[in-house]
């Protein structure tokens, strides 16, 4: 049985692996600020899109998705323009995604993209 942290590693490794295949370009993973963690940056087409991957073994806790509440919406709106502020480079177009992966033991995963949330 994987643990928790080893299987949201695998998730993000998993997630980033579809967004390269989705010809996003991948500029940053698990950015870090006093008020937390992003987890992927892509870009693709002239946007770029912050990315909130969620992995779970199953749904005896509900879908990843579930894991998107408000607050955490929010969050994710102000590490974004941290991350701008922070980058070297100009960001014009910005989107919030989240990637919600199902990958039961001894399972293919399963991934679900959300673009652009609210």
């Amino acid at each position: 049985m994987v643990d928790r942290n080893e299987l949201g590693r695998r998730g993000e490794t998993f997630a980033v692996e579809y967004l390269r295949a989705g010809g996003y370009r991948v500029i940053d993973r698990n950015w870090r600020c006093e008020s937390g963690e992003i987890d992927i940056v892509a870009e693709r087409n002239g946007e770029t899109a912050f990315v909130e991957v969620k992995t779970r073994s199953g749904l005896g806790y509900g879908h990843p998705f579930a894991a998107i509440s408000p607050a955490k919406l929010e969050r994710m709106r102000r590490l974004a323009m941290l991350w701008c502020d922070a980058s070297p480079r100009p960001v014009s177009r910005i989107r919030l995604d989240v990637i919600g992966i199902v990958w039961p033991a001894g399972s293919p995963p399963r991934l679900e993209h959300l673009e652009r949330l609210g």
